[in-house]
């Protein structure tokens, strides 16, 4: 099927829905709540460049990169039935999943969807629009083109990818490198009390997840601000002078370690202690750290 003919029946799909429901103050969030209870094999990368199209042109263009094994689609309502012709070109599951309004039971995931990296940053930003006006400097790595021309598999039939370009605005266009992207990991903490000081930083993506990048398992990760954060929950008030002292000069050198593979990666890095004594003596041996104090510890 041409991708015009493909882009008229999904829209007739859209114009034919109930109008039950009013639209959505912010259609592109609405696109990117849907899609985050699904599993995606580029990390929704995707869905967010094309998250302010229809939810129908969003799908067409994007179902190729859904993880089609864990995803089971039933017609429930029949209209994938009813357009025959249609339907059996362009295969029940995308016709299912076109669809404008969410059916109960007609897409099944198997197993437990974590959401898209890519598509919760994209949240996180809606929620925290001040990131997009003040965004924080971070490292992009150009691929060359020629060699990603060279690579690229060829399609059977057209898709989004060929005839729509990245946008210059996807997240993760500045996270080319392996070692750069998120990847969860079980928390690391060893302690329920440390555990429970990172899930409730203000704006924590992934909350009850470590987060592994450029080598080092970090307790937490703002994407909206690409934060990483790692909270310290020792005693510090409590010990003598200058058992404080041994213990700012021992924890330094891996604190600047963490702080400097957070920059190369584009993000800022922040120390997150529990009492004021900690927070001034991180301060004044190493004025470059950003340490703050968790009041809500």
């Amino acid at each position: 099927m041409k991708l015009g003919a493909l882009a008229t029946l999904l829209l007739f799909l859209t114009a034919c829905a109930t109008p039950a429901a009013r639209e959505s103050r912010s259609p592109r969030r609405t696109n990117l709540q849907r899609a985050a209870s699904l599993p995606w094999t580029d990390e929704g990368r995707c869905v967010v460049r094309e998250s302010a199209e229809p939810w129908p042109v969003l799908a067409e263009r994007c179902f190729h990169v859904l993880d089609q094994d864990r995803v089971r689609f039933t017609d429930r309502s029949g209209s994938c039935t009813v357009a025959s012709a249609e339907a059996a070109t362009l295969g029940i599951g995308l016709c299912v999943l076109a669809a404008p309004e969410v059916v109960i039971g007609a897409v099944i995931v198997i197993g437990v969807v974590v959401v898209a990296v890519a598509i919760k940053e994209a949240m996180d930003e809606a929620d925290w629009p001040e990131a997009a006006e003040h965004p924080i400097p971070v490292q992009r790595i150009e691929a060359d083109k020629s060699a990603s021309a060279a690579k690229r598999k060829p399609s059977p039939q057209p898709s989004g990818q060929d005839l729509f370009p990245p946008s210059p605005r996807d997240p993760f266009e500045r996270d080319r490198r392996p070692e750069c992207r998120p990847v969860l990991g079980p928390p690391r903490g060893g302690n329920d009390p440390h555990n429970a000081c990172a899930d409730k930083i203000l704006g924590n993506s992934f909350p009850g997840f470590n987060v592994l990048i450029n080598g080092k398992h970090y307790d937490a990760l703002v994407l909206s601000r690409r934060t990483l954060w790692e909270v310290k929950t020792d005693d510090f008030e409590k010990q003598s002078p200058r058992s404080q002292d041994f213990f700012v000069k021992v924890k330094l050198p891996e604190l600047r370690r963490e702080s400097a593979l957070a920059r190369a990666c584009g993000y800022d890095f922040i120390i997150g202690v529990r009492s004021k004594a900690h927070m001034l003596a991180l301060q004044r041996a190493d004025r470059t750290l950003k340490v703050v104090l968790m009041d809500w510890c």
